[in-house]
């Protein structure tokens, strides 16, 4: 069984839309913030090697299905679990839970890849990363 990361956000009233709800692209937004913790908390290395250019992880994939309507000051609990690793791409699920209720269910897939003169190559995820990643994999 695996665990999930977990990242705490507020909504703030700039993410809702005329209506009062939250608008749909910042759960797409919090999918982000919750991938970056994550390496923060547990693969800073990773983070150096993305703010010196030597790394860049690229969204080549999302998506999002939504539940309830989500509004200003709600907190959000974004739950991150690994849904798979093939050699430089990495597959993750997102679950969006509100007072304990999933609100919004998403997933995406990232690929590792690093800056040569002819361009962006693939790369194999960094073994730091893969560390990481193990206690989160499905």
């Amino acid at each position: 069984m695996s665990r999930w990361y977990v990242h705490r956000h507020v909504v703030t009233l700039d993410e809702t839309n005329v209506v009062g709800n939250v608008y749909f692209a910042h759960f797409l937004h919090w999918q982000g913030h919750c991938r970056e913790r994550f390496l923060g908390d547990h693969a800073p290395a990773v983070l150096d090697q993305i703010r010196r250019g030597d790394l860049v992880l690229v969204t080549v994939s999302c998506g999002m299905d939504y539940y309830e309507e989500c509004f200003g000051l709600d907190e959000i609990e974004v739950r991150m679990r690994v849904d798979g690793q093939h050699g430089h791409r990495l597959g993750m699920h997102f679950e969006f839970r509100r007072g304990g209720r999933e609100v919004a269910r998403g997933q995406q897939t990232v690929a590792c890849l690093r800056r040569t003169l002819d361009g962006p190559v693939p790369v194999d995820l960094p073994v730091e990363l893969r560390v990481a990643l193990t206690a989160f994999s499905g």
